[in-house]
Order: C-alpha cells, then sequence, then structure tokens
C-alpha cells in the first residue's frame, strides 16, 4: 500500500469514526467545505454543498442514540488527487429505544486540496436483502 493509499484510508475511518461518535467536529475536519461536495443518504434524495451535509449529519446525530459502523471495503482507487472508496457498510442503529440493523454499499469520494485528503461526496445505498 502507498503512502496515499494509506492517507485515504485514514480519512476514510475518521469519517466512520466522527459517525459512530456523533462528533460534528470531527466530520468538519474530514469533509470539503464546499459547494460542490454531494452528499446522498440511503434511500433520501441529494445535498449539495457542506452547509446542507451539515445539516444532514445534525438531524443525524440528534436523532441517534447510538450508533456502531463496521465497513468491509470492497476497493480503493486513485487518480491524481482524486480517489475513491467503496465498500459495504455494516450499521447497528438505536433511536428511540428502535435497534435496527442494515446494510448499505457506499462510494466515498476524496480530493487532495493541498496536502490533505477531503471528502467531496458520500453516497450511501441500501442492500435490499
Amino acid at each position: 500500500m502507498n503512502e496515499d493509499q494509506e492517507q485515504i484510508l485514514a480519512v476514510n475511518n475518521s469519517f466512520y469514526r466522527a459517525f459512530e461518535k456523533k462528533d460534528m467536529a470531527a466530520m468538519e475536519k474530514v469533509w470539503s467545505q464546499g459547494t460542490a461536495s454531494l452528499c446522498i443518504h440511503p434511500g433520501r434524495g441529494y445535498l449539495k454543498g457542506w452547509e446542507k451535509i451539515r445539516d444532514s449529519w445534525s438531524q443525524i446525530f440528534k436523532n441517534t442514540d447510538y450508533v456502531e459502523l463496521n465497513i468491509d471495503l470492497i476497493s480503493t482507487e486513485i487518480s491524481g488527487d482524486l480517489a475513491f472508496v467503496v465498500l459495504t457498510e455494516n450499521i447497528l442503529q438505536i433511536s428511540q429505544n428502535r435497534r435496527i440493523e442494515a446494510q448499505s454499499i457506499a462510494t466515498n469520494v476524496f480530493e487532495r486540496l493541498g496536502n490533505h485528503w477531503y471528502m467531496t461526496h458520500h453516497h450511501g445505498s441500501p442492500i435490499m436483502t
């Protein structure tokens, strides 16, 4: 594994740890703050721009009592200053005393800005069993 791949996977893991800990400050460090950033939560429409994306994560964090995520990597690809990670998300969520277990397939896209990689796109789709 080369240095770029290690950095991409570190930022990808930071995204999932921020999600799991419901830590907005950590989430803000992972995401590009640009207006071109996109997020598509499983079963939902798209959100464009950091402000809308941040608001969606705030709502998720507010309405979730507990979340546990385990990921299974499928692919990591890098081309110049763009990279993507494809993976399966295994999610355990507790909200309003309801236990929800789900699987999603996700694509996370990162862009190198300066010497740092930032998430510019997250797309999760539910896996129907």
